[in-house]
């Protein structure tokens, strides 16, 4: 049987005394010119480069804080933007809004750049950060771009780490995702268990298909034309053909953004290849069509 499976943030004060009509020593009588010029306020703007004990949608200069990244936190902070031109005007964009998709292509660029990968394929999520309402109306327009590790493929809540994400991506990750042994209840996904891939699983990550932009209605209704990218990916992946066969060699499981992932511009689509009818004992990476023969 052939199964695909959809797995659906100057004070101060002078107080002069004067007292009768004679000058202090020293005193030239303009008290105008020996105060130096007071400094215009500076709005405040996180910093970049900072690991965070928690995960917000809005930071507010008030409850600020960020901690050294040797100690547990929730999140880094890995970049600092601007939002400019029509995205610049108007009211704040709000958290899950399309305003916000300048902002998370920018934050997506540099997520890959600091991880030395694309985060969707490992155990990382990307949160775009913003200034409050009422910083935003005082002329704040930055936004931060913060970067957590998961728990597991279907838990994508951010849990406590030490340690820079910076090049977390590079080499042999343990945030990488690989093999898999699913978890079903009847003929339906309950969860991906990682394995590793010499150990009996059922599934394996083969790669990250850009769905086209459309609304999120739409995607809802196009879950076949996104199992047939992603089967795409696994013929690539898996070097067999991209033919009839295909089918009778593997299925495909995939793992959408959020909702509010998707309106924020995210169309990363997480694929992976599915043995239904046989237990797999090592990568299907260049296996060929007698590694993953047609059954």
């Amino acid at each position: 049987m052939r199964r695909w499976f959809a797995a659906l943030a100057l004070a101060g004060s002078v107080t002069a005394l004067l007292g009768g009509c004679v000058r202090p020593g020293g005193a030239d009588g303009d008290l105008t010119d020996d105060w130096p010029a007071v400094r215009a306020p500076q709005a405040f703007v996180p910093p970049t480069d900072a690991c965070l004990p928690r995960v917000t949608a809005v930071v507010r200069a008030g409850t600020y804080e960020a901690v050294d990244c040797s100690r547990n936190h929730l999140a880094e902070a890995v970049h600092v933007g601007r939002f400019t031109g029509p995205a610049a005007a108007g009211d704040r964009p709000e958290p899950g809004s399309p305003a916000l998709r300048p902002a998370r292509a920018e934050c997506d660029e540099r997520a890959r750049e600091v991880l030395g990968g694309d985060w969707h394929a490992a155990r990382i999520t990307l949160n775009v950060a913003l200034p409050s309402v009422p910083a935003w109306r005082g002329g704040a327009r930055w936004f931060r771009c913060d970067l957590s590790e998961t728990a597991s493929v279907d838990n994508t809540r951010p849990v406590n780490r030490t340690g820079s994400l910076r090049g977390a991506m590079v080499g042999d990750s343990p945030l990488v995702h690989r093999c898999f042994d699913p978890k079903l209840i009847g003929e339906r996904l309950n969860y991906l268990a990682p394995v590793l891939c010499t150990e009996p699983h059922r599934a394996e990550f083969v790669g990250v298909h850009v769905e086209r932009d459309m609304t999120w209605a739409e995607f809802g209704r196009s879950h076949r034309q996104t199992h047939r990218r992603c089967m795409a990916l696994i013929a690539a992946f898996a070097e067999v053909p991209d033919n009839s066969d295909l089918p009778y060699r593997a299925g495909s499981i995939f793992y959408p953004p959020t909702q509010r992932e998707w309106e924020e511009g995210d169309r990363g689509v997480r694929c992976f290849l599915w043995s239904d009818d046989r237990k797999l004992t090592r990568s299907m990476r260049g296996a060929g069509p007698q590694g993953l023969p047609a059954i």
